[in-house]
């Protein structure tokens, strides 16, 4: 990395800074959210769209994939997919362990 002036490398860590500071915004919000006492549809779509928002600061800035398109969508879809897949595999067997009770 070239240096600019004063010896600091061009950029510093301004940005990382900033990006720290809306991932802080993100989380106060989303305990906002669940303190507020929402409807649990209206809640869960929330911290899903908060959650989201949140890696795509980190991916797209401290794994560096902010220009890097496809490697940024594989990052961001495939854990959402996967999960999304878990989540169904799993609810009917916690339905029934409900039930049993």
């Amino acid at each position: 990395m070239s240096e600019g002036e004063g010896g600091r490398p061009h950029g510093g860590y301004r940005v990382y800074w900033v990006v720290w500071f809306w991932l802080l915004v993100i989380t106060v919000l989303e305990l906002g959210v669940v303190l507020v006492h929402v409807p649990r549809t209206l809640l869960a779509i929330m911290l899903v769209v908060l959650a989201l928002m949140k890696a795509w600061l980190i991916i797209a800035y401290f794994m560096h994939l902010k220009y890097e398109r496809l490697s940024f969508i594989y990052a961001v879809i495939t854990p959402l997919f996967l999960g999304v897949i878990l989540f169904f595999a799993l609810v009917p067997d916690a339905l029934d362990v409900l039930r049993l009770r």
